[in-house]
């Protein structure tokens, strides 16, 4: 099989995934979250549910699947970093970076989609708690992409980052969900970025060698 045989399906993969996802999501944000089976998610995608069951393992799934790109996110931007950049300066230089995008990931996005995304996610249990997965696996590949050599000392370092992370998404968030603009809150999250790094830089173990 060709190379370009190769790309195109995985472009059609990707492309159910995108319609799927996006279909499930609008069923959720209409109806709420619990009250759409996933024979009707199928239906409405028309595909079967053994099929749909391929692509996402499970009803959460096809909520979380906007977070797929970022679930390893963290590690490469550590793994990419320029030389001579610490993996902390690296990751705090995509925060602030994202907030200046208004990036949904960091919570400062107050467009009426991303809003409503968000109030389904943080406002079903069942997928907070996926969502907590996520983010354990974030601490995984982050904490191979700082030290294979010290796992540890390493793992401890990711789950810091990452909650550090979280956290400062979920306040941003908070803020946004209250009725804040993104630009009124802007100033402040950055604030709180260059605070919560600044503390993380100062008792945090941070692998030189990764």
């Amino acid at each position: 099989m060709t190379a370009e045989k190769i790309s195109l399906r995985e472009r059609k993969k990707q492309l159910t995934y995108q319609a799927v996802s996006d279909a499930a999501i609008a069923m959720f944000l209409e109806r709420g979250f619990d009250k759409v089976s996933v024979a009707e998610v199928a239906a409405a995608a028309d595909i079967s549910k053994p099929t749909l069951f391929r692509y996402f393992p499970s009803k959460e799934d096809l909520v979380l699947h906007r977070f797929a790109d970022h679930e390893d996110e963290a590690a490469r931007i550590v793994s990419g970093r320029p030389d001579g950049m610490s993996p902390l300066d690296a990751l705090r230089h995509h925060f602030i970076s994202g907030l200046d995008d208004r990036d949904p990931v960091t919570g400062l996005c107050d467009h009426p989609h991303v809003l409503a995304f968000h109030r389904l996610l943080y406002g079903t249990p069942s997928l907070v708690a996926r969502l907590y997965a996520y983010q354990g696996r974030s601490e995984e590949a982050l904490a191979r992409a700082l030290d294979r050599r010290a796992p540890v000392e390493a793992r401890l370092a990711a789950g810091q980052i990452i909650a550090v992370l979280r956290i400062l998404a979920e306040e941003n968030w908070r803020r946004m969900d209250a009725g804040e603009s993104a630009d009124q809150v802007y100033g402040d999250a950055r604030a709180a970025a260059g605070l919560a790094f600044g503390q993380l830089a100062k008792g945090l173990f941070i692998p030189r060698s990764g």
